[in-house]
């Protein structure tokens, strides 16, 4: 495979919008807890996984959590199995978390999907708490999820990353793990990759973004 054309590090709803509008291949990373729920779930054999906005955002971009719904239910018909969906606040009810994920939801039920399990946001520990063998698994958050669903609109090449301990992933595990999934989805003719901190406020969050793309400007030299 030919070296990445472009290596770019940015931040928020605002940055992955716009790099997906550019045509790069674009990661979320959000570290506590969305992105690292989701690397965890996949860990757990999850069949793929998403991130949507809640119901309210004030990122200034577009979002429509009703197509990652949709996206859901269409994937999770592959499998013949249900949506795992992953909210917030991360301590309180199922009723709370549901409360702020009806567009989602609407999306799921609209075409065809069903939900299993509603769970808390709370990284490496979530897929304790469910099977999600098989599953098509959603982390609706306020920013990982808002990121993640406003490049989703412009361009559905989005993955997500972390550098955080996983359910079965340790040290700099997840990390390499984020570096193999970008050159796993991209090809020659993709302008490059944007690696994208959910929210410029979270130091773990940019920190992390820098350091994935450290590796990958490694991994190609």
């Amino acid at each position: 495979m030919e070296k990445l054309k472009k290596i770019i590090v940015g931040t928020d709803a605002s940055g992955a919008q716009e790099a997906a509008k550019a045509g790069l291949v674009v990661m979320i990373v959000d570290v506590i807890d969305m992105s690292t729920s989701l690397e965890s779930a996949l860990d757990a054999g999850a069949y793929a996984v998403l991130g949507a906005s809640p119901d309210f955002t004030r990122a200034p971009v577009k979002v429509l959590p009703e197509v990652i719904g949709k996206q859901a239910a269409g994937l999770a018909r592959e499998t013949g199995q249900g949506i795992i969906l992953i909210g917030e606040p991360r301590v309180g009810t199922d009723e709370e978390r549901l409360a702020r994920c009806q567009k989602v939801i609407q999306g799921i039920e609209k075409a065809g999907g069903f939900i299993e399990a509603v769970l808390p946001n709370i990284g490496a520990e979530v897929p304790k708490l469910v099977n999600m063998n098989g599953r098509v698994v959603v982390a609706v958050s306020d920013t990982g999820g808002v990121a993640y669903n406003a490049a989703f609109m412009e361009n559905r090449r989005v993955l997500t990353g972390t550098i955080a301990r996983t359910l079965k992933q340790r040290g700099m595990q997840p990390a390499l793990t984020a570096v193999r999934r970008i050159m796993d989805n991209i090809n020659e003719t993709d302008p490059g990759v944007a690696i994208i901190a959910a929210s410029r406020n979270s130091l773990e969050d940019v920190l992390a973004a820098q350091y994935i793309a450290n590796l990958l400007l490694k991994d190609e030299n």
